[in-house]
C-alpha cells in the first residue's frame, strides 16, 4: 500500500510542477499533464526514483479513470439532446467518420505495411475526435452556444454513439468468437440490456432520485454507486466496465437532476481528467519513441489535416460560411480518448499489439497538443488561412447576396437573445435587416418574410457591402469578443453617430468594448436580452439616452471588477 501511495504522490507531484511551469508560459494545462506523464514514464523506465517492482497503481487508475470519464460523457448524451442534433450534424458526422476510417485504413495497410485487422483498428481510432478536450476548450472560450460549437458537439455526439457500438462489438468478441456469436450476444443481449436500463431510467429511477435529491450528499453517492454497479453488471455479462459506465451515464442523463449530478461530480471529473492525460503520457516510453515516431507522425497528419479537409468539404455542401467550416474542422482535428480506449480493448483481446497502441497514443499526444493551440488561437489561425479556405465555401453564396436598400437597424446574429430584440425593432417600426451565418436560420426567417442576409461578420467583403454609413442602430448578439471589436471599429470609421449594441460575457471584455466605442454592451448573465429588448423599445435610436445607460452600466461593471469578479454571473448568487 505504501508503494502505491508513493508512486501516486510522485506522479502527481511531477504533474503539478510541470503544469505550473506550463501555466507560467501561458500554455494549455493539458499539455502539462501529458508532458508530466511522459516524464513519469521515463522515471519509472530508467529507475531514476525507486518505484519498487509494482506499477499496479498506474493500471488501476487507468481503468478507473477511463470508466469514470465515460460516465461523465454519458451524462451529456441525453436522448433529448440527440434528437436536437439536426440532419446536417448527423450526415456530416457519419460521412466524416466513414471517409477518415477509409483513409486511415488504406494508409496503414498500403503505406505503413500493417495487416488488415490492425489497419481496421487504426482507421477506427482516427475517425473519432476528443469529446473531453473539445468540450473543455469550447467551455473555456465560451463558445458552446456558437454555431460552430453546436455543430462540433453534434458531430461529437454521433461519434460517441458509434464509438459505443464499436466498443460493444469488441468487448463481445473474445478470442475466437465468431461474428454470429456477436450478433447473438452483442446485438440481442447488449441491446436488450440497454433497453431494460432505459426503462428503469424512465420509470423506476425518477421517484428514487426525487427522494434522494433532498440530500445533495446522497445524490452524489447514488450517482457514483450507479456508475459502478452498471459497470460491474456489463462486465459480468461479458461486456466491458467502460461500456457499462458510459451506459450508466446516458441512463442517468434523462433524470431531471442530471445537471445537479454533473455539477456535484465536477471536481472528480477534473481530477480524473488530469489522471487521464498523465496516463496518456505514461503509455509512451522514451526508449520506444524512435520506433513508432514516423508512423505516429504520418497518422497525425491524417487527423490534423485530412480530417478537417473532409469536414470542411461536407460543411460547404450544406452552405455554411468558410469561417464556420474552418472552425469546425480545426476543432475536431485530433484523436479521441475513445480511440485509445478502443485500442486498449483490442490489445486485451489480442487483436493488435502494444506497439500499435503506443503509436496511436503518441499520435494522440501530437494531435491533442497541436489542436489545443489551433482551437485556442482559432481566430488568429483563421485570419492567416482565410484565403486558402475560401475553396470550402459555395461560390454562389456571394453571388446571391445583394443589398437592395438602406436599413435603419441591422441585427447581427439571430438566436434566443436576437428573437426579443427583433420584436422590439418591429414595434418601433424601423427598417431592419437580420444578418446570420447559419443557413438554416436564414431559411426559416425567409419563410416568414423577415428581411435577412446570409453572411459572416468576419468577412470584410460583407461589411463593405452593408450600408453601414446610413445605419442608425447596430445590434450584435454574437458572443465573440474580437468579432464585436471589428464590427465597432468598422462602423465607427464610416458612421460615428450610429448607436452600437454588442454582447460580452466577461466584465473586462465589456469595458474594452465600451472603450472601443460601443453605446451599450449586453451582458446576458447580468441583465439579459429581455432588458436590452425593452431598452431598444423605450429609447428607440436616441444616442444620448443610450449614453446615460452606458455610464450606469460601466459604474456597475467597475464595482464588480473591483470586488475581484471577472464574470457578471457571480452577482446572481
Amino acid at each position: 500500500m505504501e508503494q502505491v501511495f508513493i508512486q501516486l504522490a510522485i506522479i502527481l507531484s511531477i504533474a503539478f510542477i510541470v503544469s505550473y511551469i506550463v501555466r507560467i508560459f501561458k500554455q494549455p494545462l493539458v499539455i502539462g499533464y501529458i508532458i508530466a506523464g511522459i516524464i513519469a514514464a521515463a522515471v519509472i523506465e530508467f529507475e531514476i526514483i525507486e518505484f519498487g517492482a509494482s506499477t499496479e497503481v498506474i493500471n488501476v487508475f487507468s481503468q478507473f479513470g477511463i470508466a469514470f470519464l465515460l460516465f461523465i460523457v454519458g451524462l451529456h448524451l441525453n436522448p433529448k439532446v440527440i434528437k436536437e442534433i439536426g440532419g446536417s450534424s448527423l450526415i456530416i458526422g457519419l460521412c466524416q467518420m466513414l471517409l477518415t476510417f477509409l483513409l486511415g485504413f488504406f494508409t496503414s495497410y498500403s503505406l505503413l505495411g500493417f495487416e488488415i485487422i490492425p489497419s481496421i483498428y487504426i482507421g477506427i481510432a482516427l475517425a473519432f475526435s476528443s469529446t473531453i478536450i473539445i468540450m473543455k476548450l469550447l467551455s473555456d472560450k465560451r463558445q458552446l452556444d456558437s454555431l460552430y460549437g453546436k455543430i462540433s458537439i453534434g458531430v461529437l455526439i454521433i461519434q460517441d454513439l458509434v464509438a459505443a457500438g464499436v466498443l460493444m462489438f469488441i468487448s463481445s468478441m473474445g478470442n475466437g468468437t465468431s461474428f454470429s456469436s456477436f450478433a447473438i450476444q452483442g446485438l440481442l443481449c447488449g441491446s436488450g440490456l440497454i433497453i431494460f436500463l432505459f426503462l428503469v431510467g424512465f420509470f423506476i429511477l425518477p421517484p428514487i432520485t426525487k427522494n434522494i435529491a433532498r440530500s445533495q450528499e446522497l445524490l452524489f453517492l447514488f450517482s457514483i454507486c450507479w456508475c459502478f454497479l452498471i459497470g460491474v453488471l456489463f462486465d459480468f455479462l461479458g461486456f466491458s466496465i467502460e461500456l457499462g459506465a458510459l451506459v450508466a451515464g446516458v441512463v442517468l442523463s434523462i433524470s431531471p437532476y442530471s445537471l445537479e449530478i454533473s455539477s456535484k461530480i465536477r471536481p472528480l471529473r477534473d481530477f480524473f481528467l488530469i489522471i487521464f492525460f498523465i496516463i496518456l503520457g505514461l503509455n509512451i516510453q522514451i526508449s520506444n519513441i524512435s520506433s513508432v515516431l514516423t508512423n505516429a507522425l504520418i497518422l497525425s497528419i491524417i487527423a490534423l489535416i485530412f480530417k478537417p479537409v473532409i469536414l470542411m468539404s461536407f460543411m460547404a455542401l450544406f452552405g455554411y460560411t468558410k469561417r464556420t467550416n474552418f472552425l469546425v474542422g480545426i476543432t475536431l482535428a485530433q484523436i479521441s480518448e475513445f480511440s485509445l480506449i478502443v485500442l486498449a480493448a483490442g490489445v486485451a483481446m489480442g487483436h493488435i499489439t502494444t506497439e500499435i497502441l503506443s503509436t496511436l497514443t503518441l499520435a494522440g499526444i501530437i494531435t491533442i497538443t497541436l489542436s489545443t493551440y489551433m482551437i485556442n488561437y482559432s481566430n488568429e489561425f483563421y485570419k492567416k488561412m482565410s484565403g486558402i479556405v475560401s475553396i470550402f465555401e459555395r461560390k454562389k453564396i456571394k453571388k446571391e447576396r445583394k443589398i437592395q436598400k438602406e436599413y435603419d437597424a441591422i441585427l447581427f446574429g439571430y438566436n434566443r437573445i436576437g428573437f426579443g430584440i427583433l420584436n422590439s425593432l418591429k414595434r418601433i417600426k424601423k427598417r431592419y435587416l437580420v444578418v446570420d451565418f447559419n443557413p438554416d436560420t436564414i431559411y426559416n426567417l425567409g419563410k416568414f418574410r423577415i428581411p435577412c442576409l446570409y453572411g459572416d461578420i468576419d468577412d470584410a467583403e460583407l461589411l463593405k457591402e452593408l450600408p453601414l454609413d446610413k445605419l442608425k442602430l447596430a445590434v450584435s448578439t454574437i458572443p465573440d469578443f474580437e468579432t464585436n471589436m471589428l464590427l465597432i471599429e468598422t462602423i465607427r470609421i464610416v458612421n460615428p453617430e450610429a448607436v452600437i449594441i454588442v454582447r460580452a460575457h466577461q466584465i473586462d471584455s465589456a469595458l474594452k468594448l465600451y472603450g472601443k466605442g460601443a453605446n451599450y454592451v449586453l451582458t446576458p448573465h447580468f441583465l439579459g436580452g429581455e432588458y436590452v429588448a425593452k431598452m431598444i423599445e423605450n429609447l428607440k435610436i436616441n444616442g444620448k439616452k443610450y449614453d446615460e445607460e452606458k455610464i450606469k452600466h460601466i459604474k456597475d461593471l467597475t464595482k464588480m471588477l473591483e470586488k475581484g469578479h471577472e464574470h457578471p454571473e457571480v452577482e446572481r448568487n
